[in-house]
């Protein structure tokens, strides 16, 4: 099976219309949902290629495939994490301005900066006393550079 184009997302599918089908899963990297051409294999031991028509990165419950009774979904792996908790303004927008300067990706969740694990960013954020946690968490999306140039 050769998927082209994501069909919905389960999160806003009705939830009637998700719980009358079985769901087999594709298990991917955050780093593998940027990747528009892959060979995957479900939870099932099915084989899957994915070949996206158009420029989009893949997302938790993206839906691949769905038939009257079975739908094939996109899920996340967990990741090694850093969850940065900054108790003021000046505190987010220091290790912003830090992280920025490493041009690490990051993801926001409600009052939460997500980085990935880097034992130099801990060392930073334990020498600025910002409040953090190393976790094992999925995220939606990948963690995406966003393409600039010092000029």
């Amino acid at each position: 099976m050769i998927i082209e184009k994501v069909l919905a997302n389960i999160e806003t599918m009705p939830k009637e219309e998700v719980a009358k089908r079985h769901i087999e899963k594709v298990y991917l990297e955050s780093a593998h949902l940027v990747k528009r051409v892959q060979r995957v294999k479900t939870d099932h031991g099915n084989e899957v290629g994915i070949r996206l028509k158009e420029p989009r990165d893949l997302m938790a419950g993206d839906v691949l495939f769905m038939d009257d009774k079975n739908i094939i979904m996109i899920d996340v792996l967990s990741d090694d994490l850093l969850v940065i908790r900054p108790r003021s303004l000046h505190e987010m927008g220091t290790i912003a301005h830090q992280l920025g300067n490493r041009h690490l990706p990051a993801q926001f969740e409600k009052s939460e900066m997500l980085v990935q694990y880097d034992y130099l960013v801990e060392d930073l954020l334990k020498e600025l006393q910002i409040p953090y946690e190393r976790a094992e968490r999925k995220v939606k999306k990948a963690f995406r550079h966003i393409g600039h140039s010092h000029d």
